[in-house]
This record gives C-alpha cells, sequence and structure tokens, in this order.
C-alpha cells in the first residue's frame, strides 16, 4: 500500500479530538452494522486519524524529552548497555 498523505481536515484536528473520531470508527466497524463500501471508507479514515495520532504523540515525546534532557540520557544509556 502506498503511502498516504493525511487529508488536510485530519492535519487540522488536535489529539484528542482525531482520536474520538478514531474511537467513533472502531465502535461502528466493531458493530457490526456498516455497509461494506462504508466500512471501507472508515477504514481509511480510521488509518490516517490513527498515523494523525502516532504523529502527534511522537511529536510530544520529543518535545518533553527535549525539555526534561531525557532524550539524550536514554540514548546514553543505550549505548552503555551494548
Amino acid at each position: 500500500m502506498a503511502e498516504s498523505k493525511i487529508p488536510k481536515d485530519i492535519a487540522a484536528l488536535n489529539f484528542e479530538d482525531a482520536l474520538s473520531q478514531l474511537e467513533e470508527i472502531v465502535r461502528d466497524l466493531e458493530g457490526g452494522q456498516v455497509k461494506l463500501d462504508k466500512a471501507v471508507e472508515s477504514y481509511e479514515r480510521g488509518a490516517m486519524l490513527k498515523k494523525h495520532c502516532e504523529a502527534k504523540l511522537a511529536d510530544a515525546r520529543m518535545k518533553i524529552e527535549k525539555i526534561t534532557g531525557l532524550g539524550d540520557a536514554m540514548k546514553l544509556e543505550n549505548v552503555e548497555s551494548e
């Protein structure tokens, strides 16, 4: 599957709103009452929402590591353990 660019409407969402939409899609799909075409569309949107949420979390982690200096400590720890 080719890498898909995150649509603008998803990219504009904050983490909490994207996660909420993803949870709603999962509930709908798990309910099994969604027609096949709609299920495929929902799955595709869910995949983009997941990707967006993961990027937001990674960005937050990097910011926290930068603030706390934890990122450098973790790199040093990994080198020492080898």
